[in-house]
């Protein structure tokens, strides 16, 4: 018998940069959608009178003028929903939050109504982020407290390297890509199984260590001659009694890069792939 397969949403990773973002509200839920959509490199447009403010959005407001479009006053209508790409309403008011969501239904555009998970295209889930690392827990608006429980015992497993060495596996991505340029193909499958197989002979300790110099380093031995030389073999060297003391590059290779101790499954590095 087939195992029932329901209940669930589609978890996805959903680019915002240059599109246009409205918030309905402008209390302590509101602040905590601004601090989201931030990361995104949206732009925002707050509607609130100032006197329903929460402090946190107002320094907000204040600190992202590039970013935030403040209006001091209430919702008015379809009109405030032109232009816009996504709209989140963080309001006390049940009724008008529905009105809401009708209207960007009529105009196609997602919404999400806080605390009322029957009127949401999308949900908001706790949330892990350590520069380009983002992991969501979402219980599809069953318990968002349990959600933050879940949250605590994740970061509670990982080390604290894993942005570092995200963002120089990112980079070391870019300068492949500009050494071996194209997209797809058999070039392409190629630079994915390398960059798979660095990161899984790397660890994150090492990969945190990675600068331009080690980069050309792995590029030039390993890349070129379909390989992937191992950290020791790029003069990195470890203190095996004490975990505390970091791995380090010998000078001739590259500069010593500070890291967070621990360790974490690379499954978290693949994840980045585009």
């Amino acid at each position: 018998m087939a195992k029932a397969v329901g209940g669930g949403s589609l978890l996805i990773a959903w680019q915002l940069k240059d599109k246009h973002v409205l918030i309905v509200g402008g209390g302590e839920v509101a602040s905590q959608r601004i601090d989201s959509i931030l990361t995104t490199d949206a732009h925002l447009t707050v509607l609130s009178p100032h006197d329903g403010l929460h402090p946190r959005t107002k320094r907000f407001i204040d600190e992202y003028t590039e970013r935030i479009t403040y209006n001091d006053r209430l919702f008015a209508g379809p009109e405030d929903l032109e232009g816009m790409d996504m709209v989140l309403t963080a309001l006390d008011d049940v009724d008008i939050s529905r009105e809401i969501c009708d209207m960007c239904r009529n105009a196609r555009i997602p919404v999400n109504a806080a605390d009322i998970p029957d009127s949401c295209d999308f949900y908001f889930g706790s949330q892990i982020r350590d520069g380009p690392l983002q992991i969501m827990i979402s219980t599809n608006g069953n318990g968002p407290r349990m959600a933050n429980l879940v949250k605590k015992k994740l970061q509670n497993a990982l080390s604290g390297v894993e942005g570092p060495a995200i963002t120089k596996v990112g980079q070391l991505r870019e300068m492949l890509k500009i050494r071996a340029p194209g997209v797809g193909g058999e070039l392409g499958k190629k630079r994915m199984k390398w960059m798979t197989d660095v990161c899984n002979t790397w660890g994150m300790e090492e990969l945190a260590l990675l600068d331009d110099m080690v980069m050309q380093k792995l590029l030039d031995d390993g890349w070129e001659n379909d390989r992937v030389p191992s950290f020791a073999e790029l003069g990195g060297r470890r203190q095996p009694a004490d975990r505390t003391t970091p791995p380090t590059l010998s000078p001739a290779i590259g500069s010593t890069i500070g890291f967070f101790a621990g360790i974490v499954c690379t499954v978290i590095v693949l994840a980045r792939r585009k």
